[in-house]
């Protein structure tokens, strides 16, 4: 059951890599193209994944609520597939999402600005400070994704198990590299632990993206974790109403057998008064 994730800086050339390593090693690439294939079945319109794909909600507004519950469907695709195995997950933070999971080979792909700032205008036919302009906001925005989402550094070279720098390797020795360490013995190690463990994730991702689709809870401060068929809510609620709605909407959720209810009622409100 492996399962590789890459991260990548724009202009690296990691999309080829990602390509010819999913070949050799007979992995499905599970890339932009492939989620916009699954959408559908999903429920997520192929121009909403567009619009909210590896950008971050705030959680104000009952439509930043929607966005978070698009970007949730995004996390259910990429784990239900991870969960098939034998699977490369390219980018939307994919080694973050699966970081409570053992057996994953987390890939990152880097190269200095210029040197991307050429491969992407060479690749592309298109003007060089127009590609300066691209890769500055695609750093922005992808570096900003995973600290508003993860609460973690994109660039922590211990998010991931190989950093390779394309302007120093070139693509014969990274992906030569990379097979190496997919066929590492101890990454089959506890694949029936991992497959508990992602649909555990799966399981609390579709509970959360009820509750985000939710118009009558106004905010969600709620703690989800999950054992086989057993969810457990921790975490407060703003009234008893809440509290049952909460409840019904977990307990409506396809694969949730039973509730455990450590939610607290906290009326700020009243304390105020």
């Amino acid at each position: 059951m492996a399962i590789i994730t890459i991260s990548r800086e724009m202009g690296t050339g990691a999309y080829q890599i990602a390509q010819e390593v999913a070949k050799r090693l007979k992995h499905t690439l599970v890339d932009g193209a492939r989620i916009a294939e699954l959408a559908s079945k999903y429920g997520l319109d192929t121009e909403v994944f567009k619009r909210v794909d590896e950008k971050p909600p705030v959680y104000i507004t009952a439509e930043d609520r929607l966005h978070a519950a698009h970007l949730n469907t995004i996390e259910i695709i990429l784990l239900e597939c991870a969960s098939k195995g034998d699977v490369i997950l390219y980018g939307r933070g994919s080694q973050d999402l699966l970081s409570e999971v053992e057996n994953v080979l987390r890939l990152r792909f880097v190269a200095p600005f210029e040197d991307r700032v050429e491969s992407l205008s060479e690749r592309e036919w298109i003007d060089p400070d127009l590609a300066r302009e691209l890769i500055r906001k695609s750093d922005h925005q992808r570096g900003g994704f995973i600290h508003f989402y993860f609460n973690r550094d994109w660039n922590d070279p211990l998010g991931y198990d190989q950093v390779f720098n394309t302007s120093r390797m070139s693509q014969t020795a990274i992906i030569e590299s990379i097979i190496a360490a997919a066929r590492d013995p101890r990454l089959k190690d506890g694949e029936i632990e991992t497959r508990e463990v992602v649909d555990g994730i799966i399981l609390c991702k579709k509970v959360e993206t009820e509750l985000f689709r939710s118009r009558t809870i106004e905010n969600i401060h709620v703690k989800i974790s999950a054992k086989k068929d057993v969810v457990c809510l921790a975490g407060h609620v703003h009234s008893d109403a809440e509290r049952l709605e909460t409840l019904r909407i977990a307990s409506a959720v396809k694969g949730v057998g039973r509730i455990e209810d450590e939610l607290i009622v906290s009326n700020y409100k009243h304390y105020k008064e």
